[in-house]
């Protein structure tokens, strides 16, 4: 996978995430509790990631969860994420 393509899932998973974040929390945090929900999010991360528990994510862990978001997202299956079904995805970059 080239760094580029890398880049685009890591954005989508991080969107993905942030949106689910943001319709579960209705307040901003203050800040001293970002490195709460920091830890929260690394907790959440790993329990939807890591497959074989044992506490790290592995490449393979992480591109097997990155393709199935990529298929979530294709809807028409073609292989490709069309302006259409990226708007549909709510993802966006910070």
């Amino acid at each position: 996978m080239t760094r580029r393509s890398l880049l685009l899932a890591l954005m989508s998973a991080t969107g993905a995430m942030a949106v689910t974040d943001l319709a579960q929390k209705p307040a901003a945090p203050k800040p001293q509790d970002k490195f709460a929900l920091a830890n929260e999010n690394v907790k959440e991360l790993l329990l939807l990631l890591d497959t074989d528990k044992n506490g790290r994510i592995s490449k393979q862990e992480w591109m097997n969860f990155m393709d199935a978001e990529f298929n979530k997202l294709d809807k028409d299956g073609n292989g490709e994420l069309d302006p259409k079904e990226l708007r549909q995805s709510r993802l966006s970059v910070r």
